[in-house]
C-alpha cells in the first residue's frame, strides 16, 4: 500500500500563496458536455509550477476581498494525465474521471484543482518508460519503483496551498484515492468526507484498476472479473 510522501508526513502548514488570476472559460468535452469554469492562476506555490484551479456551478463567480466559502466545500484534486486526459487513453481512468468530476461538480458547485504532477508525480517521459515495462509484466507500483521512482511522488502541499489562497478550509474530497484526504489533513485541510468516483472500467485498464485498488487501497467497486490478475 502507498503511504503520504514524506514531505507531507508531519510537515508544518506550507507557505502563504495567493490568486494571481482568475478569469471565464467555456469549456466543453467530445462526449457534448458544456460548461463555463472560472480558472484561477497562483503565486507563491511551493513547487513553482503552474497548477490551477476551476471554479465550477456557484463558485463560478468572482471572488470577493476576503472571500469565504460554504464549508464543506466539493473539491477534486486532478494530477495532470496527458495521455488520458487529451488523448483519450484507455490505459487509465484519467481522461474519464476528469470528465465525471467536473460535471459533478458543475453540478454542486466546487472546485477541481488541476495538478501538475505528471505520472504520479515522475513526469511524462518516464511514465511512458513505465508503460514499457508494465507491458513487460510490472504492475503500474512496481514499474515506478524499477525506474527508481517511489510507487507514488505526488505531494499535495500546493493543493493546500491553493485551497487556504481561494478561502477553502474544509472539502468534502471527490475520490477514491485515502493519500489525498490523509495528505490534505496533515497539511492543515479539514477533509470532512471522501466520495468515491465512478468505475470507469475498460478492458484495457481492468489491470490497472485492480492494482490501484488491491496495493494502493482506492475505493473501487470492481466486479469480480475486473479483479483477475492481481496478486
Amino acid at each position: 500500500m502507498t503511504s503520504a510522501t514524506p514531505s507531507a508526513q508531519g510537515a508544518a502548514a506550507p507557505g502563504p500563496a495567493r490568486i494571481r488570476t482568475h478569469v471565464l472559460v467555456p469549456i466543453a468535452f467530445a462526449d457534448g458536455f458544456e460548461t463555463t469554469a472560472r480558472i484561477f492562476t497562483f503565486e507563491g506555490l511551493a513547487d513553482g509550477r503552474e497548477h490551477l484551479a476551476l471554479g465550477l456551478g456557484d463558485r463560478v463567480g468572482a471572488p470577493g476581498p476576503g472571500a469565504r466559502h460554504r464549508d464543506p466545500t466539493p473539491t477534486r484534486l486532478h494530477s495532470e494525465c496527458l495521455t488520458g486526459d487529451v488523448f483519450g487513453s484507455r490505459r487509465c481512468d484519467c481522461g474519464a474521471q476528469l470528465r465525471e468530476s467536473v460535471e459533478r461538480l458543475d453540478a454542486s458547485g466546487g472546485f477541481l484543482l488541476y495538478l501538475r504532477q505528471e505520472g504520479r508525480g515522475i513526469g511524462l517521459y518516464p511514465k511512458l518508460d513505465a508503460y514499457v515495462l508494465q507491458d513487460a509484466g510490472l504492475d503500474t507500483y512496481e514499474a515506478n519503483v524499477a525506474l527508481g521512482y517511489g510507487e507514488d511522488e505526488r505531494d499535495y502541499t500546493v493543493a493546500a496551498q491553493m485551497l487556504v489562497a481561494l478561502g477553502i478550509s474544509r472539502v468534502a474530497l471527490l475520490s477514491n484515492n485515502p493519500d489525498k484526504a490523509r495528505q490534505l489533513r496533515a497539511l492543515g485541510v479539514t477533509v470532512t468526507r471522501r466520495i468515491p468516483t465512478g468505475v470507469h472500467l475498460s478492458d484495457a485498464n481492468a489491470h490497472y484498476l485492480a492494482t490501484k485498488m488491491v496495493r494502493g487501497a482506492h475505493t473501487i467497486d470492481l466486479p469480480v472479473e475486473g479483479r483477475r490478475g492481481t496478486a
